[in-house]
């Protein structure tokens, strides 16, 4: 048996798949998985390392460390399914990117214009708001915003939970009758994706850098809308043109603006397609 005849087998082997839409995708990736040992010639030694690497990234994974999504990320693979499911959408809408691997479901409910502060870790005071509103322009009442972000000093609630409580700079919060939002928070900061597993090993060995830009993540949902899963990203930031994970867009990048307080204030207006539109 040659090489072609060994691929061949095994994808026949998946005719008897019950339902479509696996078989299609076993297939594919059976094909596209032996056409890439094959290109590199992959020999024995390398493919065992292959291995070891996949089954210490699935040892790196627990409740709120997720390694394979961040491999995922490093690789482009995130950001390219993003784009193959959302990049023909309707120009008018806000631009989506990678949910993360920092999402934790569940965060409070927080009154308008409340903070989401509850560490004190010298992060400079922000207030971001603006509206929601659908691509025609109209402002949605009742919309939620589902933030989360890190502290000042890098590290995201969910990675030091000994240090911040487990709550903090995660919050859901509704816009008002006029469809706006209002959110205190303190200016997010560039950080390292974890590097201390074999994602880590990746990008070392790849002569990249772990660093992603400043931003705030969100899940903005309505009733008869499509549900938006996006960042907004500091102006002022590092990295904005060389994000470890691919994930800046320039539409998604706003400015901090300081008032007469000094509390920075960034307007961003969060825009959703119609369900089904």
């Amino acid at each position: 048996m040659n090489e072609q005849e060994l691929t061949h087998e095994v994808t026949a082997r998946m005719a008897t798949t019950p339902d479509d839409r696996i078989r299609f995708l076993m297939e594919a990736l059976v094909r596209h998985l032996h056409s890439f040992a094959c290109e590199v010639r992959l020999t024995e030694a390398e493919w065992l390392q292959g291995i070891r690497f996949l089954t210490e990234t699935g040892q790196m994974c627990d409740a709120t460390r997720q390694e394979f999504i961040l491999l995922s990320d490093t690789l482009g693979l995130s950001s390219l399914v993003d784009i193959i499911n959302h990049g023909n959408q309707n120009p008018e809408v806000t631009a989506t990117t990678v949910l993360g691997p920092f999402y934790v479901p569940d965060s409070p409910r927080r009154a308008f214009g409340a903070s989401m502060v509850e560490y004190e870790d010298g992060g400079r005071p922000a207030i971001v708001g603006g509206t929601v509103r659908s691509a025609s322009g109209v402002p949605i009442p009742g919309a939620e915003i589902d933030v989360w972000q890190n502290a000042a000093t890098g590290f995201y609630a969910v990675q030091v939970p000994d240090e911040q409580p487990a709550t903090n700079l995660r919050g859901i919060y509704s816009t008002d009758h006029r469809g706006r939002y209002e959110i205190r928070t303190v200016r997010p900061v560039p950080y390292p994706i974890p590097a201390d597993g074999p994602v880590g090993r990746s990008l070392a060995v790849t002569g990249r850098h772990p660093w992603r830009a400043a931003h705030i993540h969100a899940i903005v949902s309505a009733p008869g809308h499509v549900t938006l899963t996006t960042h907004i990203f500091d102006s002022a930031s590092d990295y904005l043109d060389g994000d470890a994970v691919f994930g800046v867009s320039s539409a998604l990048v706003r400015d901090f603006v300081p008032d007469p307080t000094g509390t920075l204030v960034c307007e961003h207006d969060f825009v959703l397609d119609v369900a089904g539109g």
